[in-house]
């Protein structure tokens, strides 16, 4: 973990990484606008009512054209994980391990969604464990964003 040097605030990953951003036409731009505001919005068809994640400009099961963004609980199960050994970037080289799960949302038609799983890295992680999401804000950034972290619930 680190610490924000205009602040006391302690995030998860080091500095140094890219600052995730929308795509240039904007297809994600309401995932990362809701992650700013402590929210988490997952695509949903007004026509069929097929949940999906990443974001798209169709739908996956009709094709209608532009799914709308929905909020939804934070919340999920363990689908998979992988405690990382080598590190994806060089910024990574001394942050190993660290554990990314696969999270399932059980209330947004099961749809899955990668993350950093907090805590110590050598923790014993369980398929099926209760996750609940935290969000991680970076203000102070040349340009603002947030990420989604889960944790172990209970």
């Amino acid at each position: 973990m680190t610490s924000s040097p205009a602040s006391t605030t302690t995030f998860y990953l080091p500095e140094g990484l890219p600052a995730p951003a929308p795509e240039p036409d904007g297809l994600s731009a309401p995932y990362w606008d809701g992650l700013r505001e402590s929210r988490l919005r997952v695509q949903r068809c007004a026509h069929c009512g097929t949940w999906q994640f990443g974001p798209e400009w169709i739908c996956h099961g009709c094709h209608a054209f532009d799914p709308a963004w929905h909020d939804v609980e934070p919340s999920g199960r363990i689908y998979s994980w992988e405690r990382v050994w080598h590190p994806s970037h060089p910024v990574l080289a001394n942050a190993t391990p660290y554990l990314v799960v696969l999270v399932e949302l059980p209330h947004a038609g099961n749809v899955r969604m990668i993350g950093n799983l907090l805590g110590d890295p050598a923790q014993p992680v369980e398929i099926g464990a209760s996750v609940r999401g935290v969000f991680e804000h970076h203000g102070d950034a040349p340009r603002p964003y947030s990420l989604l972290h889960w944790t172990v619930a209970g």
